[in-house]
């Protein structure tokens, strides 16, 4: 975020805190209109309280699973998801993706603001090698502000998540936060210069870009075989 005088920063802080959003849930719909109208198997990988995983069922035709190394998350997961409900089969499970990901082959995988807590680049080629011919990855991350886009792109963010929180709350103050924003975050520590490369090395023909709201977006499509 651009250097800001503190005061000012505690009066954003709190009334974002006022009038919290989600940032990832926003990205979903943008999320789906990169993948296919209907696909088989699909991992959703830190998913949280599942929402994401919810959406992607309606559109499966196989089995949708998503993982999150929170126990007490995918708890919650489970409770808002009745079973049978949501089209396809949704599956929770903890799962700490650092030591690996369920064994494929998925026609989808995504990663919604979790990669930045996993090791980058053994983490990418887990979901490379574990995409089935074809299928498609997509992951919206967040990256450390280093260049003069980074902070263009967080100045002009401000007064819109701002005016999202209102118009989302309805000018209302926000009597608890989305179950969504309750699992465990940290700061990211690599650029988006640094996950730019390292994407482009793993996964050939990646589309990397920037995004308002401290998001970047990696899609990707597997060879055919």
């Amino acid at each position: 975020m651009p250097l800001i005088p503190p005061r000012l920063l505690r009066a954003l802080e709190s009334f974002n805190s006022a009038h919290p959003w989600s940032h990832n849930a926003h990205y979903h719909p943008w999320l789906l209109r990169q993948l296919p109208r209907r696909f088989g198997r699909a991992l959703d990988v830190g998913c949280g309280s599942g929402d994401l995983v919810r959406l992607l069922a309606a559109r499966a035709t196989g089995r949708v699973e998503g993982i999150d190394s929170d126990p007490q998350i995918i708890a919650r997961a489970r409770e808002l998801t009745p079973p049978g409900v949501s089209g396809a089969p949704a599956v929770f499970t903890v799962v700490d993706a650092r030591a690996g990901i369920p064994v494929g082959p998925y026609d989808v995988i995504t990663c919604v603001a979790a990669l930045h807590h996993l090791p980058f680049t053994e983490t990418l080629t887990r979901f490379r090698d574990q995409l089935a011919p074809g299928g498609t990855l997509v992951v919206v991350g967040c990256a450390r502000e280093e260049d003069l886009v980074d902070h263009f792109l967080a100045a002009l963010s401000i007064p819109l998540n701002l005016a999202m929180g209102w118009l989302k709350n309805r000018g209302r103050r926000a009597e608890s936060r989305p179950v969504a924003m309750t699992a465990v975050t940290r700061p990211p520590a690599m650029t988006f210069a640094e996950v730019r490369r390292e994407a482009i090395r793993v996964l050939p023909r990646v589309r990397p870009r920037r995004w308002l709201f401290w998001r970047y977006t990696l899609v990707w499509r597997a060879p055919l075989a």
